[in-house]
């Protein structure tokens, strides 16, 4: 049986939290929702912790557009949902993606929560929703989903190591405006509390700026690192 939904999960080394991540999946994977991880190559044993939870494990290429592209190829359902490994999709996120689709949106993203200590991680989530309703660009973070159809009409994620995920959006922009879903989820806040949330925050603003200017994505790549 075909599946109405297919989640193509990218991972690289996400031992320690893959199992929980995926568990959380298991009731809309018992609804008939097709759950695909694609491993870019991890030393700590993830491919072997998500193979009970999955329905298919594929190896690609390390690099989070490649390894989604390939996902998306192996993936058998007519709608996709490209979902990082540290977000948790809401409980009725499938009743929610099938509803925006049937009445007529061919892609949209989430709202989001940033889980974490620092108070300000509440307003960084409450101005990348903003942000990305007026702009109608998504993030990664914001579990885009896409009927195949337009994703195989747009060529897929493009081929590069950073903003794959805005390009695929200005790309799915021109065929129609997103169907901006405002059930959340919920994303770690570990990048930012890494980084540190300011240097975060002024760095990925850079970044973006830079790339509406014309810079490469290699090059931005480069400075994110």
């Amino acid at each position: 049986m075909t599946p109405a939904l297919s989640i193509v999960i990218p991972t690289l080394d996400e031992a320690a939290g893959i199992d929980a991540a995926l568990r959380a999946l298991q009731p809309l994977r018992q609804r008939g929702v097709e759950l695909v991880v694609v491993d870019g190559g991890s030393l700590d044993g993830t491919p072997a912790r998500a193979v009970p939870w999955v329905d298919q494990l594929v190896m690609a290429p390390r690099g989070r557009a490649a390894q989604m592209n390939a996902g998306a190829a192996s993936a058998r359902g007519p709608v996709l949902l490209f979902l990082h490994a540290d977000t948790r999709l809401p409980v009725d996120a499938l009743a929610q993606v099938l509803q925006a689709v049937s009445s007529g949106a061919c892609w949209g993203r989430f709202d989001v929560r940033i889980a974490g200590r620092p108070w300000m991680l509440r307003i960084v989530a409450a101005a990348m929703n903003r942000r990305s309703r007026w702009t109608g660009i998504a993030t990664g973070d914001q579990a885009i989903f896409v009927t195949r159809e337009a994703f195989e009409q747009v060529g897929g994620f493009p081929r590069q190591p950073l903003m794959e995920d805005v390009e695929i959006c200005r790309r799915l922009k021109r065929r129609a405006a997103p169907a901006c879903l405002t059930a959340r989820v919920v994303t770690s806040g570990r990048r930012w509390e890494q980084r540190g949330v300011w240097s975060t925050i002024f760095l990925m603003w850079r970044l973006r700026w830079r790339y509406w200017r014309g810079d490469s994505a290699t090059a931005l790549a480069e400075a994110y690192r």
